[in-house]
């Protein structure tokens, strides 16, 4: 099911308190989305947390975490992944009134009981299928994220309330639940946008170089211009893009599409879904996360060093 604008009400939130936890990415987003959609919002940051000053400058209301759980009506958990077992433990478990819902903006730390909340708690999902900053620009140019929500267990109408107020419902709300939301979301991360678009773009850059290719050319082809494209599928779908490109694009990603698709790279994606939905990934996250992100931090130190961000470079002239 999906919901449009027209179709949501902000009813449910009306004359409560939301406490928003966090001020990074998502909850400075969410913070003043909810403020400028009439909600009232009241910012739960540590104490002597140097984010206060901004958020205040912002015109929030700013408290200490726990006096901000302790009166709000929902509690929104937008802080990473891997403190989330810590805020439930910390602050909300001690802290929040009986019948308060717990606001998740990812389901992975639920679906994978990384925290418990309280029986007698409400838990919600509503996910925006955009990073921070996009979800407050498309809120202030009028437009809206895509955002998948539940209520397990919990009142529907209050995630809708939630979405609509993000600015989600003018794009539209789509009915889901922890599971579906973390797996889908898990997998295009690591299949397409985070994990395979990069992949992708390294080997082909890599092939280019080998082949005796400048590296400014290598990476203007397989690097810049992936926005351009991903620009056309998101004003028109891939249908759309694919009529917008030259006539040797179209024949070359015709030809292509058996040999990097092939039945090799759907059975790799297959058993990355597995992977997913059995729990092996986020056992291995937790594993990485008490290990102190070690491998993830070399990971992000080689992308960095690569010929081709030094590509990235030369071309700006950084």
């Amino acid at each position: 099911m999906i919901w449009r604008d027209e179709q949501l009400s902000l009813d449910s939130l009306l004359g409560k308190t939301v406490c928003v936890i966090g001020f990074g990415s998502q909850g400075r987003a969410q913070s003043l989305n909810l403020r400028d959609s009439g909600i009232s919002v009241v910012l739960g940051l540590r104490e002597g947390s140097p984010r206060a000053a901004e958020a205040r400058a912002l015109g929030l209301r700013v408290e200490q975490i726990g006096e901000a759980v302790e009166g709000a009506d929902v509690i929104a958990v937008l802080t990473p992944e891997r403190s989330h077992e810590s805020v439930v433990d910390e602050w909300i478990s001690p802290y929040a009134k009986a019948g308060a819902a717990v606001v998740f903006a990812h389901g992975f730390s639920v679906q994978y009981g990384q925290v418990r909340v309280r029986d007698d708690l409400q838990r919600l999902l509503a996910a925006p299928k955009a990073i921070g900053p996009r979800l407050r620009t498309l809120y202030e140019s009028g437009q809206g994220a895509y955002a998948m929500i539940a209520a397990e267990p919990g009142d529907i109408e209050i995630a809708k309330a939630y979405a609509k107020a993000l600015g989600c419902g003018r794009a539209g709300v789509i009915l889901s639940s922890f599971r579906e939301e973390t797996e889908t979301d898990l997998f295009g991360e690591q299949a397409v946008l985070c994990g395979g678009m990069i992949a992708l773009a390294r080997a082909a850059y890599q092939t280019l170089i080998e082949a005796g290719y400048s590296r400014e050319a290598a990476y203007i082809e397989c690097v810049e211009e992936i926005k351009l494209i991903a620009d056309l599928v998101f004003e028109r779908g891939i249908a759309g893009m694919t009529n917008s490109i030259s006539d040797t694009a179209q024949f070359g990603a015709m030809t292509a599409q058996n040999l990097i698709a092939n039945a090799e790279t759907i059975s790799g994606m297959r058993r990355m879904l597995q992977d997913i939905r059995s729990g092996g990934f986020a056992k291995r996250f937790a594993e990485e996360q008490a290990a102190g992100f070690r491998k993830v931090e070399t990971f992000c130190a080689e992308l960095r060093e690569s010929d081709m961000e030094q590509a990235r470079r030369s071309l700006l002239n950084e």
